[in-house]
């Protein structure tokens, strides 16, 4: 009697499933995915020991790149051991507040993520647009205080749904079809009233994406009103090759997100393993190119980089 009147019980664990329907190529699966993730780990360490390592870095755009580098391990480290002991040991086992914490950080620090490009755009319409108070704009504090209010966002934002989530009853099993705890498949298991989940989470990714992407257009629309103007076409070239870097980043972030929404909306009867392999590559993307896009189009990081090679074959 007690317990069927317990509306809020939630299981001591789920059960990941991987991805539905390829379980039985969990193994072959994980070899690429384990690739990128020893890329990821390697090229954002790699970047951050550079940035540390040379005074010279020390400028407001390498602090946002190192920001990008520290959050993308958080993201990847968050979702890629559990999911590969998914694939090769089959340790599908996640427990119940242990798929919270998971969900929490995989969120929330997507959101930092998409705030620290915006910033690098803002750093970066700063440097063409107002290139005589760079120095005087993006200060210490203020970069300090842009970290802050990254975190804090996303934080304040993400902070609701492990308690949404606590509130449920699940009676729908423990089987999550999924690689990692995603907030929409750990919704699908509960029973009642999911509404607010739902139009809380597509709000609050359309809060993010739409806003976010809109002030980063915004700065590319002003900096290239700004180049268009300078005399010569080699100050042009040299100018807008300062954004190269952060435009390819805003595109590895950004463009699964948008081809997996539109997946979402125009193949809805695509099998789950779809959706599912378009979600990891958006984890796992931008993690392992970031690195590579910004070593090969940043000269200082590159002649970095190039002088410890010939260091070591000294």
């Amino acid at each position: 009697m007690t317990t069927s009147n317990i509306t809020t019980t939630h299981p001591a664990f789920f059960l990941l499933v991987g991805i539905p329907g390829l379980e039985h190529l969990h193994v072959w699966i994980s070899i690429p995915f384990c690739f990128a993730y020893t890329l990821a780990l390697l090229g954002n360490c790699t970047l951050l020991f550079i940035i540390q390592a040379d005074a010279a870095l020390h400028e407001p755009m390498y602090l946002f790149l190192a920001m990008v580098a520290t959050i993308d391990l958080v993201l990847s480290s968050t979702t890629l051991p559990k999911m590969l002991a998914v694939f090769w040991f089959r340790d599908r086992e996640i427990s119940f507040y242990g798929c919270l914490v998971q969900m929490f950080f995989l969120h929330s620090f997507s959101i930092m993520e998409s705030a620290v490009l915006l910033a690098m755009a803002f750093d970066r319409y700063v440097a063409i647009c107002k290139p005589l108070h760079y120095t005087t704009v993006l200060t210490g504090p203020l970069i300090t205080k842009i970290g802050m209010a990254a975190v804090s966002r996303a934080v304040t934002l993400m902070t609701p749904l492990p308690f949404l989530l606590k509130r449920f009853r699940y009676c729908r099993g423990p089987m999550i079809a999924h690689c990692y705890c995603e907030h929409m498949a750990v919704v699908r298991l509960a029973c009642g009233d999911t509404r607010f989940n739902n139009i809380y989470g597509i709000a609050v990714a359309m809060f993010i994406v739409v806003l976010d992407l809109l002030f980063v257009i915004l700065s590319y629309i002003f900096i290239l009103r700004a180049v268009l103007q300078l005399a010569s076409q080699e100050a042009r070239y040299k100018a807008f090759g300062t954004c190269v870097s952060h435009i390819g980043a805003i595109f590895t972030r950004y463009t699964p997100v948008v081809i997996s929404s539109v997946m979402h909306r125009v193949a809805r009867q695509a099998a789950p393993h779809v959706h599912i392999l378009l979600a990891i590559f958006y984890l796992l993307f931008p993690p392992m190119i970031n690195p590579i896009i910004y070593g090969v189009k940043t000269k200082q990081i590159r002649d970095h980089v190039l002088s410890l090679f010939r260091r070591k074959n000294a």
